[in-house]
């Protein structure tokens, strides 16, 4: 099994995202899903609707769930070019501002999207094809 990472593809900035780090991870260590998925739910049943669209969520295959900022340490150490910042937020204290950052980029998310134009970005990063 895989790692899961759990996205809204509804939102431009978290769709970029996840195609982002999906063309990064040439080890195919984790697996994209959009919340819209009919696996998701399935997925994590424990997670509400809500929470899963205010963060990512990165599930293991033993069952650990990873959310935000600390998603992003967690996958920093499993996609090698993101490692650098996998062990950044491992810093003391680094992980407590990368959450309030990651917050701040959730709530507005979509005026971000529109701001830096994410809906186009993700036409120049188009879906990566898995085999």
């Amino acid at each position: 099994m895989k790692n899961i990472l759990l996205y809204d593809s509804d939102c431009p900035l978290c769709t970029f995202q996840s195609r982002f780090l999906e063309w990064l991870d040439w080890r195919k260590a984790v697996e994209m899903v959009p919340l819209r998925d009919e696996r998701a739910a399935s997925i994590a049943p424990d997670i509400t609707r809500e929470n899963l669209l205010e963060a990512i969520h990165c599930i293991t295959p033993d069952g650990r769930i990873y959310r935000g900022a600390r998603a992003i340490r967690f996958l920093g150490l499993r996609i090698p070019l993101l490692l650098p910042i996998g062990l950044f937020l491992w810093i003391p204290g680094v992980i407590q501002i990368a959450e309030v950052i990651y917050r701040f980029v959730s709530r507005h998310r979509l005026v971000l999207s529109r701001l830096f134009g994410c809906k186009g970005a993700c036409t120049l990063l188009p879906e990566k094809k898995r085999e």
